[in-house]
């Protein structure tokens, strides 16, 4: 770090104590019980970041600070009362970008002025280690920002949420991967880059940009989560690069903490898909095949029943699963369908809600809507915990949740989603699939066998008009 004098005792305490309250934080995020509470300690933690940090440099006048955070406060304020729970992913997707293009800017203000950061030497050149620090945090910034919009476009519908299959992309991306390392360990030898190299920084950014983008085109929709997982955790080495070149240890420590974090998330994420890390950034789940598949369903035989056959089979049964998926959330039927748990509850069935670890598009996104929907925590149970129950239910109530409880995982080596865990809705004795219509494929572009089992019912409606109607139907 470069600081010009020694860091106070009381500043270096209090960025400690910032640091031990966002461990605190991601300790709290873990569990929905306690995610309140996490989140709170993650706000103390960055208050008392930011106002050290303000009263520790003089970054900008009381006045212009005080503008900026009532601008970007009421922004964020704002969104937050606006946006839609079914939209959470492609916020979160948005937010990454900001990180990184917020990492990419400190860089480039940095390296136009390092004098200001003390990050030259007596001759004004600029440090070498500040050079690989600069380096890696505008490459890692870049690639978060431009990766970060494109899982925006997918996750929004404003591009295919198919990947994007471009030719020799292996042999492009590694690359330019192999470009922006390169030209990192230059900048790190170069006597003085701003002066000799004047392009060198700036042919750095424009690449890390670029491979943002190529790298998340070719992802499908399936892999959504892992991508939201990855640019998290992206996004959090790019600020803790940045902290080393400003010398601040808040943002070491908290861009650590986000970045491995996020890698293990993303860790996580790949090994309940049974995939590795790099087969998803080589190229996602999805194929053109998957149109053939969906045209393929109607010529297989299907049942298919109304909210009356439901509410009947479910009143009759003891236990019934509910699986809900991203179908729920477009649909935004989360608290009618604990209208619906409750009263199956009253009539003295036992209702559990079974979760797969990338149901939705991004992490935790069911957990995120059935708290919202104030479904008790201790009905929501994970994959590895509630897979062997379904063998014992009555029912299997499948509300929008096709690629993760989709046989083909287990039985088709061609299916691009083979060796993906899935949540074995089959064996239960009776399976309702709530599904708009039979015409489509899950988003990895796959038909479900599910839909055409002899125990399986399809309820084709609007998730949340269908259930509607079952709660009618249950009164």
């Amino acid at each position: 770090m470069h600081e010009a004098a020694p860091i106070p005792a009381w500043v270096a305490l209090a960025y400690l104590a910032s640091g031990v309250l966002f461990i605190l934080a991601l300790r709290g995020l873990s569990s929905p019980e306690s995610s309140r509470a996490g989140n709170r300690f993650g706000m103390l933690g960055m208050l008392i970041a930011v106002v050290t940090t303000l009263v520790t440099h003089e970054v900008a006048s009381l006045v212009e600070i005080l503008a900026a955070i009532a601008i970007g406060g009421g922004i964020g304020f704002i969104t937050a009362r606006r946006i839609a729970m079914t939209a959470m992913p492609q916020l979160v997707a948005a937010f990454h970008s900001l990180v990184g293009l917020a990492a990419v800017l400190v860089a480039a203000a940095a390296y136009l002025n390092p004098g200001a950061f003390g990050i030259t030497d007596a001759a004004g050149i600029l440090l070498p280690v500040s050079r690989v620090e600069m380096g890696l945090g505008v490459a890692i910034g870049a690639i978060t920002f431009s990766g970060s919009v494109i899982a925006f476009l997918k996750l929004n519908g404003n591009m295919s949420g198919a990947p994007i299959m471009l030719p020799a992309r292996h042999v492009i991306n590694l690359g330019t991967l192999a470009a922006i390392v390169g030209l990192v360990a230059y900048f790190y030898f170069v006597p003085a880059p701003r002066v000799d190299t004047p392009w060198l920084f700036w042919t750095v950014t424009g690449l890390a940009f670029l491979i943002g983008f190529l790298l998340i085109i070719p992802i499908g929709g399936a892999d959504m989560p892992v991508v939201v997982s990855m640019l998290n955790s992206y996004s959090g080495w790019a600020a803790a690069a940045m902290g080393f070149t400003l010398g601040n240890t808040a943002m070491i420590i908290t861009g650590a903490l986000v970045g491995s974090s996020g890698a293990i998330l993303s860790y996580i994420m790949c090994r309940a898909m049974n995939r590795s890390f790099i087969s998803v950034i080589a190229g996602g789940f999805g194929a053109a095949s998957g149109g053939d598949a969906a045209a393929a369903a109607t010529d297989r035989p299907w049942k298919r029943g109304s909210a009356e056959d439901a509410a009947f089979l479910m009143k009759q049964a003891e236990k019934v699963i509910i699986v809900p998926g991203y179908g729920m959330a477009v649909a935004q039927a989360q608290h009618v369908l604990r209208e619906m748990a409750d009263m199956l509850k009253e009539e003295g069935v036992q209702v559990k809600f079974a979760i797969h670890p990338v149901a939705g598009r991004m992490p935790g996104h069911m957990n995120v809507l059935l708290a919202e929907a104030n479904v008790p925590y201790d009905e929501v149970f994970e994959l590895e915990d509630i897979n062997s129950e379904f063998g014992q239910a009555d029912i299997a109530f499948v509300i929008g949740a096709n690629d993760v409880t989709n046989p083909a995982a287990k039985t088709d080596k061609s299916s691009p989603i083979y060796g993906m865990p899935i949540l074995d809705v089959a064996n239960a004795k009776t399976v309702l699939f709530v599904k708009r219509s039979m015409g489509g494929v899950g988003y990895a572009g796959v038909d479900n066998d599910v839909f055409y089992m002899d125990n399986t019912m399809m309820l084709l409606s609007d998730a949340k008009k269908m259930c509607e109607d079952i709660v009618k139907s249950l009164d």
